[in-house]
């Protein structure tokens, strides 16, 4: 079994040293949805819920996250976002919101875990500014789509159900 990188010799965590990587341009893109009561998605879809424009929120707590992921998540590197942006779809037959996120950069590392923490923190704002009318929402399905660059190569997401 490959060693895991975040691992010291002494078997403590560490932060990965990636100033021998080379820079390359980095892409990351992440979904997530939001499932929710009928009322709800047509109350966030006619902009009547008290806090405000649902998705223009979500949308900068999103940013606000990926610009915040080194600082939440214990081991991943503080970089340079060169762009992060977020997409919305209002699936009123399903009753859910899917949340895309793209997030890029140009540096030694990717931004897989911004584009994630992007897609959860939108996901956050969303329940929090429509707790008042239903707490029953679910988050589900937030997982890497796509990431391109680095020495790993591009990666795209195949299928849910392949994970066993």
């Amino acid at each position: 079994m490959e060693r895991l990188t975040h691992i010291n010799e002494e078997g403590y965590a560490k932060m990965v040293d990636v100033s021998e990587k080379e820079e390359s341009m980095r892409e990351a893109v992440a979904r997530g949805s939001v499932y929710m009561k009928k009322g709800t998605i047509k109350a966030v879809a006619d902009g009547k819920i008290k806090k405000g424009d649902v998705l223009s929120v979500a949308q900068v707590g999103g940013i606000m996250g990926a610009k915040s992921t080194s600082d939440i998540i214990p081991m991943c590197h503080n970089i340079n976002i060169y762009g992060a942006d977020l997409d919305f779809k209002i699936d009123e037959e399903n009753c859910k919101i899917d949340i895309i996120a793209t997030v890029k950069t140009y540096g030694v590392t990717g931004v897989e875990m911004e584009a994630l923490t992007a897609v959860s923190i939108a996901a956050l704002t969303i329940y929090d500014m429509c707790k008042a009318i239903d707490k029953e929402m679910v988050i589900s399905d937030i997982h890497l789509v796509k990431k391109t660059g680095g020495k790993s190569g591009d990666f795209y997401f195949t299928d849910l159900n392949t994970k066993c």
